[in-house]
């Protein structure tokens, strides 16, 4: 398994998660890709998006059916703006490359949003710190594995 992979299995581990990191044969880069791989509704995959907020690196658990509104998320958290970080800023907030953002096993904690949406399905599927790992959890093992802060993100 790759450092990235245990890091993140670690991490669920010590937040008391049951959930397993799987190497999967193919890279699941997008929501479409692991929805295919997985054979579930893409709405089942938990996007692990970055943005900053104002200059504070946000992680936003969004389903990959929503697109997020990141008026909506600003006027939440009382910021001026909410914007998509660039390739760099996500590596250095969460240690993983884009298409391989695990919900846990940063080098800090960051603050979490974790879209109501994902509530909707049994199994939800998020990145397991590579882009061809994938962790299958339910959405109260997302929200405790992240500490999370459940909202609507569109």
């Amino acid at each position: 398994m790759h450092a990235s992979n245990l890091r993140v299995q670690e991490a669920l581990d010590a937040a008391g998660v049951s959930a397993e990191v799987r190497r999967l044969p193919e890279s699941t880069h997008t929501a479409v890709a692991a929805a295919e791989v997985l054979g579930c509704s893409v709405g089942a995959i938990a996007n692990s998006l970055v943005f900053m907020a104002d200059d504070a690196p946000l992680l936003v658990m969004a389903s990959g059916a929503a697109k997020v509104d990141t008026a909506l998320l600003a006027e939440l958290l009382s910021v001026g703006q909410v914007r998509r970080a660039t390739p760099e800023e996500v590596r250095a907030a969460t240690g993983f490359p884009i298409g391989g953002v695990a919900p846990v096993g940063h080098p800090a904690p960051l603050h979490t949003l974790v879209d109501v949406d994902l509530e909707q399905f049994p199994e939800i599927w998020a990145a397991g710190g590579t882009p061809d790992s994938i962790v299958g959890l339910t959405y109260v093992g997302l929200v405790t594995a992240t500490g999370g802060t459940t909202t609507r993100v569109r």
